[in-house]
């Protein structure tokens, strides 16, 4: 796994976020470190994919602020966050449907104009997803859910994020194909890229991650190294079932 440094790309302060009316954000904070693989867990409805959102610019920010390699993110868009190398795998994986899977990849590139880099991280995305490969010329909208998942990874990596951001990666797959996402997502790690992971599967994020916030209701209720959260009997009682 990535070695963390004390460098914080990430700081969330005070964050408060309404979503359809509902204070569903209600003044949290955390951080992420250059390096580090950070999980955000808790139940439906918490409030993780809200805290998302607002980090990649999809949602407003109520209250708080949240900081991106030193600067407030407040006014900014999507697009110009992307840029600068904060990357979102949203939660649905929201695939371009009538798009080959070699046409995604290239989309999630679409801020570069290094052709040779691209063809470079497209091969690159195909040995980390071979399934992928196989399918090239396929329209992403007939593949299953795990191979849509593999995509949106892929996609996210190509714009060659410093942050990335996964919402649900494992939601509603099989149990072989949230092996191999978890596989994936803590080799994404272990080459450098720093990630914030949302998941109701506390256990596998958990179990690699190097730290890990818990919401509820809209809060951050506890935090710490995420191998003594994993053994919390708190944490194991209302996430794991014991």
């Amino acid at each position: 796994m990535a070695q963390t440094t004390q460098n914080v790309l990430l700081k969330v302060t005070g964050l408060k976020v309404a979503y359809g009316g509902i204070q569903a954000v209600k003044g949290i904070d955390f951080e992420v470190h250059e390096g580090e693989l950070v999980t955000l867990i808790g139940s439906n409805g918490a409030g993780k994919t809200t805290t998302m959102k607002a980090i990649s610019a999809s949602l407003p920010m109520q209250g708080g602020d949240i900081q991106y390699l030193g600067k407030s993110i407040k006014g900014r868009g999507a697009w110009d966050l992307v840029k600068e190398g904060l990357a979102m795998v949203p939660e649905g994986r929201g695939v371009f449907t009538r798009m080959s899977i070699a046409e995604n990849l290239k989309m999630g590139a679409y801020i570069r104009n290094d052709k040779a880099g691209i063809a470079e991280d497209i091969e690159k995305m195909f040995e980390l997803f071979p399934r992928l490969r196989e399918r090239k010329d396929q329209l992403a909208g007939t593949l299953s859910g795990g191979e849509q998942q593999m995509l949106a990874m892929g996609r996210g990596l190509m714009s060659r994020p410093k942050v990335l951001l996964l919402d649900e990666p494992s939601m509603g797959l099989s149990p072989i194909m949230v092996d191999k996402i978890f596989e994936v997502v803590h080799d994404v790690s272990a080459s450098g890229v720093t990630i914030l992971l949302v998941e109701q599967n506390a256990s596998r994020a958990l179990g690699i991650a190097n730290r890990g916030y818990v919401m509820e209701s809209g809060n951050i209720t506890m935090n710490g190294d995420a191998k003594a959260l994993l053994n919390d009997p708190r944490v194991r009682a209302a996430y794991l079932g014991e």
